[in-house]
């Protein structure tokens, strides 16, 4: 679908937009917000699943020349999808993927729970050696920061076990950088907030560290540690995931996977556009340059899809990073009960309690429009669907 131009009134800047549904008032005033940004460089991109955030659109494309907004890479540095493509077919799952989900529950901690000790791979993360220069705020927290490396978390991060249309299966999961990057975020996000007579911002929330600065420089070093940090936390899942599906189904035998994907859908990184070098927060968005595999999710009753990037410039080479919440948390538990809950995931192994309604498929958006929403952005590589998921 081609973009629209949003027509906001006091815009200063352009909002292309691939969002096919009627925007609030509350979306378009963060949206003027965003486009009146001194550093913000040429225009906001919205993707199709994009819904209120802090500060700015959670599905946002937001690139800034010699600047970065903390609020608007948000506090879940580095959250994002692995998933691995198997040489099985679903006749191994049969009769055994009760008991498989039961075991990766043991096998990975969710929610917010955390290892004993740390495991052995996270001990021998060389990201460690970097600890004593993050922010002084955060010092007394690598004890959990070690033992929370290979973790889930809770809220809309899941493990799911997927079989495509040509009944291959996949492994699949959701997750960030914990409660370190959370509080590495919350810390630097309250410093921006002294750099500016907040008055003069468009919002509070905006408030950005000036490339140059001694907290600029601060805030991309804890950046770059805190988005290391994420992706290693989804290859410790994932190795852990696959050492439980061998053991259960291949006879302990390893394998190698026939596609591998790790991508970040909440980060920054510098990167070329219309001929500058800049600054790209995707914020809820995934990288879709030119051929580049990535991960777009629906929720815990509908498909998922593997896509191929198509590289369009007026995106900043992006594309969304799943379908996108419709409702709140709060208005979703209000709305459905645990029978709606069964309802919508029935033939998916999943808790089906009254912890996990806010994941109804229900409070989110049409995963299918969304990619209708987005064929100039991506091309579909595989089209998933999940039998087991495992929530936080």
């Amino acid at each position: 679908m081609p973009h629209n131009k949003l027509n906001i009134g006091g815009a200063k800047a352009d909002v292309l937009s691939w969002v096919t549904h009627e925007m609030s008032s509350d979306e378009h005033d963060m949206l003027r917000n965003v486009s009146r940004l001194p550093c913000l460089f040429k225009h906001v991109a919205l993707m199709p699943d994009a819904h209120l955030g802090k500060g700015s659109m959670v599905g946002s494309v937001v690139a800034t020349k010699d600047a970065v907004i903390p609020a608007t890479v948000g506090v879940d540095i580095g959250c994002g999808m692995m998933a691995v493509k198997t040489p099985f077919k679903s006749g191994i799952l049969e009769g055994k993927m009760a008991e498989f989900r039961h075991e990766v529950e043991r096998a990975i901690p969710t929610g917010f729970n955390a290892y004993k000790e740390a495991v052995t791979e996270s001990s021998r993360w060389e990201g460690w050696s970097e600890f004593g220069s993050l922010h002084r705020g955060v010092q007394d927290r690598k004890g959990k920061a070690m033992t929370q490396l290979g973790t889930l978390g809770g809220g809309n991060h899941f493990i799911e076990v997927c079989l495509d249309t040509e009944d291959n299966v996949w492994l699949m999961l959701h997750s960030g950088s914990r409660n370190i990057g959370k509080e590495i975020a919350e810390r630097h996000i309250a410093t921006a907030k002294t750099m500016h007579k907040l008055s003069e911002l468009p919002s509070p929330d905006l408030a950005y560290f000036v490339q140059g600065t001694y907290e600029f420089q601060n805030y991309w070093h804890d950046l770059d540690w805190a988005q290391g940090y994420a992706m290693k936390n989804r290859e410790i899942m994932m190795k852990r995931l696959l050492k439980s599906f061998n053991r259960m189904f291949n006879d302990q035998r390893e394998f190698r996977p026939e596609i591998t994907v790790n991508c970040h859908h909440n980060y920054v990184s510098i990167e070329e556009h219309f001929g500058d070098k800049v600054y790209v927060t995707r914020k809820g968005a995934i990288n879709a340059e030119s051929g580049r595999y990535g991960i777009i999710p629906g929720s815990m009753g509908a498909k998922s899809f593997i896509i191929k990037g198509l590289g369009n410039p007026d995106s900043f080479n992006s594309c969304s990073h799943g379908a996108g919440r419709k409702m709140s948390r709060t208005k979703a538990k209000s709305k459905y009960t645990i029978e709606d809950l069964k309802a919508q995931t029935a033939g998916v192994e999943c808790r089906k309690d009254r912890g996990v309604v806010d994941e109804i498929p229900g409070a989110y958006k049409d995963i299918e429009e969304v990619m209708r929403a987005q064929n100039d952005l991506v091309e579909v590589a595989a089209e998933l669907k999940q039998v087991i998921c495992v929530k936080g």
